[in-house]
């Protein structure tokens, strides 16, 4: 068994007796922090013809960067004085997403939002990145920043990392290379899997609230091309006729009227956030407002079941019903859809939450938000969407069968999801015993 010593630096702990421990800025050839050109001048930014420029979105979810979403001309990159960097230059985030890395394999410019690295002689590259990987977590500590994490050039220069001999370095880069190769094919091919189950979930939606639970019945051709062939058997309306469909109008509430901790009397908002496909998600409202504001704004409270959709922003069309005596009040990114007393015996919530989560549904939502210039939904829209409308009694049979089986999918793609989860931390506990020599190769 190897011996042991204190590196004296907290996120190092022990190392071997005859390894040390270095400050970044002496493995560091060059560090350089980029800058944005504003979006507002045409003359900055082309299509594909110019340099290549990376934002965190480019870099933060991949090993290299071989495409952008943004290209820059000559006059954008004078505007900030950026440099053009080198195949090979490594990439770290000092914004947004924290401590990502990756490396450039196109001759690129870079945002403010990240250090570009190139290194000295002492150190081999795939060895560093690895020691920047193994402090990922224990950089949180050293960011800085009210509403997010972030760093800056200064605090990365002063980093410590652990430093063996060069042939060491490089015996262990390939080392884990290898191993961590092997963990993110099988992550991968978990992925593959938990994208198969939620393909299936998604067609057995749209199979059971078009076609219904009998494939033997009679079909005919609905006339909408995302909807296709339809129970024969099925009628067919629009939300309006059978809903009323709200959202947050006139009076609003400002920023002081709400607080971030429920105290005795207040009410929780409901934002687009918390209105997850199927499924609503109460753990993560976090903010409230006072009882009497609520009942200024009584038409977009929710005290009785309810179909809750956003109508604008990324979660667009998303859906699940709410059924609680509690009181909620519903942001300004929220709608709510109400069956009219008189129809309750012809439509179920749950069924038409089911059919607009549906491909059916969803292809008609994606048709109508985005004939504008942001994708957005109005109330008039909502109340235009068409739906299948079974008789009630198979409505229910149909809503017992989908709570069912997608109980049945979403406990499978849970469980991938967790043996991820464990996968990267076994991962991420491995780079760390790795480096620091913690666990000899």
């Amino acid at each position: 068994m190897r011996e042991m010593k204190d590196s004296g630096i907290e996120w190092i702990g022990e190392i071997p007796k005859e390894w040390s421990v270095i400050k970044n800025k002496y493995l560091i050839s060059m560090l350089y922090s980029g800058g944005t050109p504003s979006a507002t001048n045409g003359n900055f930014y082309c299509q594909e013809v110019g340099i290549p420029f990376v934002s965190i979105s480019d870099m933060s979810n991949c090993s290299y960067v071989v495409t952008t979403a943004k290209h820059i001309t000559e006059s954008g990159i004078e505007d900030k004085k950026l440099r053009i960097l080198p195949i090979g230059t490594i990439l770290y985030s000092i914004y947004a997403t924290v401590g990502a890395i990756s490396e450039l394999k196109v001759e690129a410019t870079i945002s403010q939002a990240m250090l570009a690295i190139q290194l000295n002689s002492k150190i081999d590259k795939s060895f560093y990145k690895y020691n920047l990987t193994a402090m990922r977590d224990y950089i949180f500590s050293n960011a800085s920043g009210n509403t997010q994490f972030n760093l800056s050039a200064e605090k990365v220069r002063n980093f410590y990392f652990v430093l063996p001999t060069f042939s060491d370095q490089h015996r262990i880069a390939d080392y884990l290379d290898d191993k961590c190769g092997k963990i993110d094919r099988y992550i991968e091919q978990q992925k593959q899997v938990i994208e198969k189950l939620k393909a299936y979930k998604q067609s057995v939606i749209t199979e059971a609230v078009t076609k219904g639970l009998d494939p033997t019945v009679l079909m005919k051709d609905s006339g909408v091309e995302w909807i296709g062939c339809i129970n024969a058997s099925y009628a067919f309306t629009r939300i309006g006729r059978l809903c009323f469909v709200t959202k947050l109008a006139g009076f609003e509430y400002t920023n002081s009227m709400v607080n971030n901790i429920s105290n005795h009397g207040e009410i929780p908002i409901i934002r687009a956030q918390n209105v997850r496909m199927y499924k609503f998600d109460k753990k993560s409202i976090c903010e409230y407002i006072d009882y009497s504001t609520s009942l200024l704004l009584n038409r977009c409270s929710v005290t009785a079941k309810s179909l809750l959709m956003t109508f604008i922003g990324a979660g667009i069309g998303d859906v699940c019903v709410i059924d609680e005596k509690n009181r909620y009040h519903l942001a300004p990114n929220v709608a709510k859809i109400e069956v009219r007393s008189m129809f309750k015996k012809l439509l179920v919530e749950e069924f038409l939450m089911y059919y607009l989560g549906s491909d059916a549904g969803k292809g008609e939502i994606s048709k109508i938000s985005k004939a504008s210039a942001q994708p957005s939904l109005s109330m008039e829209t909502i109340r235009s969407i068409q739906i299948t409308l079974p008789p009630y009694n198979e409505q229910v049979s149909i809503v017992k069968y989908l709570d069912k089986k997608c109980y049945s999918i979403d406990s499978a793609i849970e469980k991938k999801q967790t043996l991820i989860d464990k996968l990267n931390g076994y991962k991420k506990s491995v780079i760390y015993e790795v480096v620091t020599g913690k666990k000899e190769v």
